[in-house]
């Protein structure tokens, strides 16, 4: 299984960005490139997840959206995974357990966008994730309030840096988190779908 991975080596900080991305459109490659920015990220791997747990609906094949984000995200410094596949891992916490057993020494950091966060508290295991990942929040800029008053965000308030310290995210420990404000490319998944154009 491990030569069906991506390599990283200690002391790497690699950005993980999560989702079923049905499909992958240049919304998501347009965060990935900011956050390799702000975060101060070496890498991002896409993991493209074999299914939700949280829609009730099966996403497209697994190989059709591998194929579809390959062609969307093309940068040297960003790789497209299936790497839930591979650990058999449906729930991000367990995930992240499987990535720390098989990448000891590397520091992974959890990107999300914020609506995300406004509903975390909703995942599987969501307060073990605050604490032992670094999470980067990045949010359109009318998104920021149901972020910032979410369950996940009051609770760990003490935890909170600065987005002028953003950069900082990827070297520090476990609770952190920032929130970045980022200009947003108009279009989503469910928009590609309804439309039938991909």
């Amino acid at each position: 299984m491990r030569y069906e991975l991506p390599y990283a080596r200690p002391g790497q900080v690699i950005g993980l960005l999560g989702g079923s991305f049905d499909p992958a459109h240049r919304g998501h490659a347009h965060i990935t490139r900011e956050a390799l920015k702000r975060f101060g990220l070496d890498r991002v791997w896409w993991l493209v997840s074999p299914g939700n747990p949280l829609k009730k609906n099966g996403p497209a094949p697994i190989a059709t959206r591998l194929d579809r984000a390959r062609a969307v995200m093309q940068h040297p410094r960003v790789q497209v995974t299936d790497i839930e596949s591979h650990t058999c891992t449906r729930f991000t916490a367990e995930t992240l357990q499987a990535l720390h057993r098989l990448y000891p020494g590397v520091r992974f950091v959890w990107l999300m966008g914020a609506d995300n966060l406004a509903t975390f508290h909703h995942w599987d295991r969501w307060d073990w994730i605050m604490e032992n990942v670094p999470i980067g929040v990045i949010a359109r800029p009318g998104d920021r309030v149901a972020a910032r008053t979410s369950p996940a965000a009051k609770r760990f308030e003490h935890a909170k840096m600065p987005g002028r310290a953003a950069r900082l995210l990827a070297r520090s420990d476990a609770p952190a988190w920032s929130l970045i404000n980022v200009p947003m490319v108009d279009v989503s998944s469910s928009q590609i779908r309804a439309r039938g154009d991909w």
